[in-house]
């Protein structure tokens, strides 16, 4: 009985420890290099959402274009 408390310990230490390393680092990337967004409704289409479908298309937002000023004609820019 003792011995499965103290593996039960070890395995959450190390999930603690994983976990506090990842997030930091998953939202870093996400906030920094780029993201996943879901695209909704009429209002970007025909590009996206092409011929009224009433599913969404899922887009990846480049974030480091931007902070590089790395915006060309026909780009599509997303602002909040």
């Amino acid at each position: 009985m003792a011995q499965a408390q103290g593996l039960g310990k070890k395995y959450l230490k190390a999930f603690l420890k994983g976990f506090f390393v990842a997030v930091p680092v998953t939202v870093t990337f996400l906030d920094r290099v780029a993201c996943v967004a879901r695209v909704e409704g009429a209002s970007m289409q025909p590009s996206l959402n092409p011929g009224g479908r009433q599913a969404s298309d899922v887009v990846l937002l480049n974030h480091w274009s931007i902070r590089n000023y790395d915006v060309q004609r026909g780009d599509i820019v997303s602002l909040v």
